[in-house]
């Protein structure tokens, strides 16, 4: 069996007997175990001068974890610059915060080069190597550059815009060109995978050998869906784990009585969260008898802080938040509680069975997980209602969820009405329907056929 290599921009340490962070890293763990493997990033180190070679590394089991810094103007350069300033926001669509400068692309060619100079000593001939997202687009490319011809693949975990959109970056072409140098690259939704291959046909000037095999560049690039999924045994065990009952315990016990609208989401501008804040004022206009029996809680914890875009989102939120209490707040009641901080994942699962609505409204993801999680987490027998947005990629398969506009908010509110006000026999009807889906598409099932397909890449 060939050895896997999985590359991502950043390498968490790892403890033997202790659970990952998240359920994309217990995923990527699992496929290493089987048949043992490498793990290799960025350590989350900012140094004075960039690495130019790997250390010893730390062992889990028969993983190999291994991790370079990086210099403080390659982490300015390829992190804060081009993947986050301008990768980032254009392939969420979101234009008008994209920034770019040649010199921040300049120093993502060269960490893709750096990854790839610290990484070929490691490799055996027959490994997979398999690179995650964004940051990595041009690693297949440094890697081909200095001699290595291992089965390449890459998974895209954001969204990937149409053409028009792609084009605003001014090395749009050297991009997907050294994109095209991987041999598999999986996508979220079909509508992904079709916008890469329409790059490919209609700028490129390629041609489509078959569905999923494109001929570009002098080279047959295989594009595929796979939908990521979660673990829904975890979770459900995550739910009534007595360690995990502290938070929800405490919450229930707040709430008084009251319907909970919960969302949980990184401190980000694609996640459409002063929309959100919005559409729940919107449904506190249009209905008045609600006030004072439900409660809205924003979970965002904050992410990627030393870029300001950020830190205005912060203060945007804050004072949006105070804004509508102010409005709407009563001597015994406060309708909006935002938490700018984080939960460890698994005491969160107790706290989404607690919420009637979960409520998830990107202006564009991926897929977004916890849209999965939260209805994984719902008690079958009295379940709450996902109101979820429709360019969210899990809307493609979590179809019987209330799909929503994010940028209306007169729907985000009757969709907020119409879930509170749901009889149970239809909100069991469409959990039903969402929990049949999220057990066949599973995190397993994911990093499986991935895998598989790479493994037969030619």
């Amino acid at each position: 069996m060939a050895r896997l290599v999985v590359v991502s921009n950043r390498v968490a340490p790892i403890k033997e007997g202790e659970p990952p962070s998240g359920g994309l890293a217990a995923g990527l763990l699992d496929a290493l175990r089987e048949a043992g493997g490498i793990w290799f990033g960025w350590s989350g180190e900012v140094t004075e001068s960039s690495p130019s070679f790997v250390g010893s590394p730390q062992q889990v089991g028969p993983i190999s974890l291994y991790t370079i810094p990086l210099g403080r103007a390659d982490y300015d350069g390829y992190y804060r610059g081009f993947a986050n300033g301008t990768l980032w926001p254009t392939l969420h669509y979101q234009l008008s915060l994209a920034r770019f400068t040649w010199e921040d692309y300049e120093a993502w060619r060269r960490v893709n080069r750096v990854f790839a100079l610290c990484l070929a000593p490691l490799l055996s001939d027959d490994d997979l190597i398999w690179a995650q997202d964004y940051h990595l687009f041009g690693l297949a490319e440094a890697l081909r550059e200095i001699g290595c011809n291992q089965r390449l693949g890459l998974f895209v975990h954001t969204p990937f815009p149409p053409p028009p959109v792609l084009m605003t970056v001014p090395p749009h072409a050297a991009v997907v060109r050294a994109l095209a140098q991987f041999d598999v690259i999986g996508f979220q939704t079909e509508g992904d995978r079709v916008a890469f291959d329409d790059y490919l046909v209609r700028i490129a000037e390629g041609d489509i050998v078959a569905h999923g095999l494109t001929r570009a560049y002098n080279r047959l690039v295989r594009t595929e869906v796979y939908p990521i999924g979660i673990d829904v045994e975890e979770i459900a065990a995550q739910v009534v784990a007595p360690e995990y009952q502290r938070d929800a315990a405490a919450l229930r016990s707040s709430l008084r009585g009251s319907s909970l609208i919960l969302s949980v989401d990184r401190l980000d501008y694609s996640k459409g969260l002063r929309q959100r804040f919005l559409g729940f004022e919107r449904f506190l206009e249009r209905h008045p008898s609600r006030r004072g029996g439900v409660v809205m809680m924003q979970i965002a914890p904050p992410t990627r802080e030393d870029i300001e875009t950020y830190r205005e989102i912060r203060r945007e939120l804050e004072g949006e938040a105070g804004r509508i209490n102010g409005r709407f707040a009563e001597l015994d009641w406060v309708p909006l509680r935002y938490l700018n901080r984080g939960f460890a994942r698994p005491s969160l699962m107790p706290m989404y069975r607690a919420a009637r609505i979960g409520l998830v409204t990107p202006m564009r993801d991926g897929m977004n997980l916890v849209a999965k999680e939260y209805a994984a987490a719902q008690d079958p027998d009295d379940p709450g209602v996902l109101v979820l947005s429709q360019f969210a990629g899990a809307a493609c398969e979590l179809t019987s969820a209330l799909l929503i506009n994010p940028y209306d908010p007169d729907g985000v509110a009757g969709a907020l009405e119409q879930g509170l006000s749901m009889s149970l026999e239809e909100r069991r009807e469409r959990h039903a329907g969402m929990l049949a889906v999220l057990r066949e598409n599973t995190l397993a099932r994911w990093r499986d056929r991935f895998t598989a397909d790479l493994a037969r890449a030619e």
